[in-house]
């Protein structure tokens, strides 16, 4: 909680002022086009999702238990990470925020600190149970 508070009210005093999350010039989808970058982000994203498919599969044939649950946390991480990225992508391509387009400046910035904080939190839980597990504790 404290956490979430420190950031959002010191978010406005450290921020660089129309400054998008990839540092990136946001001009049209051809001028990306000839990029290493782009290609490389497009590449990105079905790695990414066949990766969330097995995780969710390996998830799904542990069948709960201790090994299961973590690794139902680690793939619904995974998951919120794979969308946040296709999100990247989206304002990267195309100049779109789609946090902050849907939800405003303010609310989009938050939006996206809790979809890291889900992110990191679901996975390090996921990690934790299945060390705890492997532990025989």
């Amino acid at each position: 909680m404290f956490l979430v508070i420190l950031g959002v009210f010191t978010t406005p005093l450290f921020s660089q002022v129309k400054c998008n999350l990839l540092q990136a010039s946001n001009t049209t989808t051809e001028a990306h086009s000839n990029s290493a970058g782009y290609w490389f982000g497009i590449m990105e994203l079905p790695f990414l999702f066949i990766s969330v498919f097995f995780a969710f599969m390996t998830a799904n044939s542990l069948r709960g238990g201790k090994f299961g649950k973590g690794m139902t946390f680690m793939a619904w991480g995974f998951l919120v990470m794979a969308v946040g990225h296709l999100h990247m992508q989206i304002e990267h391509i195309y100049g779109v925020n789609l946090f902050q387009s849907l939800l405003g400046s303010f609310s989009g910035s938050i939006a996206w600190f809790l979809a890291l904080i889900i992110t990191w939190g679901l996975s390090g839980l996921g990690f934790y149970s299945i060390y705890k597990a492997s532990k025989g504790a």
